[in-house]
């Protein structure tokens, strides 16, 4: 077959133009392609195939991956496919999706800390070694905690809240439960805990001050939540310039029973959806990693977001005066 038409034939599916656009911008795996797409390893494969013979791609491996780009002449010989390759991938409905996922999947490459923390956690249960823990890994990880403010949205009867309250300033309690609520602040007096506060209210609106917290938690929250957009801009509220968000949520999954059996208003969210909702709401430097992985089925996974709400940037004249004092 002719080169024109070879190449003709490779931009006539849509996921092929998808997965040109995302190469165009940066060198991907497979793996990282399926990350992003949510397609299949095998489908991805025969498509990428299908491009490099028609002299979009190349690949090189790096032990048992493969690496994809543009090939270096395909932006002289097929200037014009490209353009409307391009074109055509900005009429989908996924390309969107794909760029927030890019730049996910690439903030991701970069967090290597992240990838070692990964490694060590599952070898951890592997042996046995006395004293050795999750409890007591918390409990010192606690005492590395600044003194801070907190707000723990949907904090159920507030066992989070509680360890927190440990080593914390102050920390309140939000849920919508007046049981839970109830519950929580008895079990917070016996314990002593006078900087923890419960209060009834709703995480779409909490009952708190704007800019008065230095950390937002929502801890398996936010899948309840019937707007969680909306929980997201308050959050971004109540949060003081410089504050952190760190949501903990199920990664999207299809186990419809969980609507009956946990009162889950939605089955967990992609990242690509909570990147964007985060990012709406105003926060910046936003990461999102998968941190946990249930064995049985149906194999619920947990995601940890974070991200923060930029400080306003400081005048020059009281950088001058700071350096004077």
């Amino acid at each position: 077959m002719p080169p024109t038409l070879k190449a003709l034939r490779a931009l006539s599916d849509p996921t092929r133009l998808r997965l040109l656009t995302l190469l165009e911008r940066e060198e991907l795996s497979v793996h990282e392609l399926q990350d992003i797409t949510g397609l299949g390893q095998s489908r991805i494969s025969t498509h990428l195939r299908l491009l490099e013979d028609a002299g979009f791609l190349l690949h090189r491996r790096e032990g048992k991956r493969r690496f994809y780009r543009l090939a270096p002449a395909t932006a002289r010989s097929l200037a014009e496919l490209l353009q409307l390759a391009r074109r055509g991938a900005r009429e989908l409905p996924e390309t969107a999706t794909d760029r927030t996922n890019l730049r996910r999947v690439l903030k991701l490459r970069e967090a290597r800390s992240q990838v070692y923390f990964n490694q060590v956690a599952g070898r951890f249960d592997r042996s046995y070694g006395p004293g050795r823990s999750w409890q007591a890994f918390g409990q010192l990880l606690l005492r590395i905690l600044p003194p801070l403010e907190v707000a723990d949205l949907g904090s159920g009867e507030g066992l989070l809240s509680e360890l927190l309250a440990r080593r914390c300033r102050r920390v309140i309690a939000v849920d919508n439960s007046e049981k839970m609520v109830a519950y929580g602040a008895r079990k917070a007096r016996a314990n002593g805990l006078d900087n923890l506060e419960f209060r009834l209210g709703d995480l779409h609106d909490p009952p708190l001050e704007d800019a008065s917290v230095d950390l937002v938690i929502l801890s398996q929250a936010l899948h309840h939540a019937t707007d969680p957009e909306r929980a997201l801009r308050n959050a971004w509220r109540i949060l003081r310039p410089g504050g952190q968000l760190l949501i903990l949520d199920l990664r999207e999954h299809g186990f419809e029973p969980a609507r009956e059996l946990y009162g889950d208003h939605w089955l967990g969210f992609s990242e690509a959806v909570l990147h964007e909702w985060v990012e709406a709401a105003g926060f910046q430097q936003v990461e999102i990693s998968v941190v946990a992985r249930e064995e049985e089925a149906p194999h619920f996974e947990t995601l940890l977001v974070a991200a923060e709400k930029p400080a306003p940037p400081r005048r020059k004249g009281s950088a001058r005066r700071d350096k004077g004092a």
